[in-house]
């Protein structure tokens, strides 16, 4: 399956880890578990990750992008 970014809905994705994949065209990163989005991250300047969590994920039903 074809995971989509759920923050500009692009395809063009590269895996950086074993589960996270990265979106070359917003530049975010992706924690997935099989084909869900667990987890997202704006990766900042310095590397650093910030959580994007509160605005792509519920807490309790984490969405499906494809």
């Amino acid at each position: 399956m074809l995971l989509r970014c759920p923050n500009c809905r692009s395809h063009d994705l590269g895996r950086v880890g074993s589960n996270q994949l990265y979106c070359w065209h917003c530049f975010v990163e992706m924690t997935t578990d099989q084909d869900r989005i667990i987890s997202i991250s704006q990766v900042e300047e310095d590397g650093s990750l910030t959580s994007l969590n509160d605005l792509f994920l519920e807490e309790t039903d984490h969405q499906h992008y494809a």
